[in-house]
């Protein structure tokens, strides 16, 4: 399909079963021929209510079957399915968002809605050309002291980076089984899920999770740390710009893999100088691609949808009090 995400992916609704929400795969078809496929989360809540959701979600044809199927996903709801929330994989400007698709009204969505993409089909040159200058110098001088990146099969040291970025950054994360299975069910149907590390000396120092499907790779999980170690006289190392380096890296990684979309996979949806995301979204930005906004869209199935949203929104909220201290979401 033409609109379509790695999250409608095998390996992503598989990942979601260790969390206790489960799968549900469905073709779409009009007049007997197949023009979209969903794969939708049944997520309980208390007894007696769940929501679906499709992550990232349907894969279409066109964005002109979304109205009709609020109608077809009514004869496969449970009485129990309070509401659905959809994620249609296309991104627009700010201005440019759509408030609606026939009775789907926009919503909060849960995964991240403002991102930066990046389209690899222009020649190596030409991307590097692209990035910041700071951003050029700093791939530069991680090639020099060594550095290097690409694809790799230890998972350990990526979840050693990513635990410790997200302790760093106040995150909370999932248990680590929902990862590995990602990783492990990632690659069947059609889907790639891998890691990329940038290595100085062999100590991985940077990484990042990536789930692939069509044309698209997505940077879902990664971060940093700092070599701590002493160099042979004693002194502390140098910083030698291994997060550029991945980055740099994941992108040519991508590109020869023959992915054309690249996701750096949200940034906030209001930046600003005084949170402690900036680092982050300067990063990111720093490799030349373009803001854009992923919108969700909910259709209620029962009467109480709108307080079930509303709660929802509230426990969201308690979580980000509890974790970081703050009321606002990450993303």
């Amino acid at each position: 399909m033409p609109i379509t995400s790695a999250l409608q992916g095998w390996g992503y609704g598989e990942a979601r079963r260790t969390l206790g929400q489960v799968p549900l795969r469905y073709l779409i078809q009009q007049s007997g021929r197949t023009v979209g496929a969903m794969q939708l989360l049944r997520k309980r809540l208390v007894p007696g209510f769940s929501t679906l959701y499709a992550p990232r979600g349907p894969a279409l044809e066109s964005l002109d079957l979304l109205p009709g199927l609020a109608a077809a996903i009514r004869t496969v709801a449970r009485p129990s399915d309070a509401l659905i929330k959809v994620e249609p994989p296309t991104f627009y400007a700010p201005d440019a968002i759509p408030d609606s698709f026939g009775r789907w009204q926009r919503t909060e969505s849960e995964q991240p809605e403002h991102t930066i993409v990046s389209d690899l089909t222009a020649p190596e040159d030409a991307l590097f050309a692209g990035l910041h200058s700071m951003a050029r110098r700093n791939v530069r001088a991680a090639q020099k002291f060594g550095v290097t990146v690409g694809r790799d099969e230890n998972f350990e040291d990526f979840w050693e980076i990513f635990t410790a970025t997200n302790e760093r950054a106040k995150l909370g994360a999932f248990p680590k089984s929902y990862y590995q299975t990602m990783l492990r069910e990632g690659n069947a149907h059609g889907g790639e899920a891998y890691v990329v590390l940038a290595r100085h000396e062999g100590k991985a120092l940077a990484g990042g999770f990536f789930l692939s499907m069509g044309s698209g790779t997505y940077y879902l999980f990664g971060g940093s740390v700092k070599d701590e170690r002493p160099t042979e006289s004693g002194e502390p190392r140098k910083d030698v710009k291994a997060p550029t380096a991945f980055y740099w890296g994941a992108m040519l990684d991508a590109k020869a893999h023959g992915y054309t979309l690249f996701d750096f996979w949200g940034i906030p949806r209001t930046i600003s100088e005084d949170k402690h995301s900036i680092g982050l979204v300067r990063m990111k930005e720093s490799f030349g691609g373009e803001k854009v906004w992923y919108p969700a869209y909910s259709l209620p199935l029962s009467p109480l949808a709108p307080a079930i949203a509303r709660v929802l929104r509230m426990r969201k909220t308690q979580n980000n009090l509890r974790k970081r201290g703050s009321a606002d979401d990450v993303l």
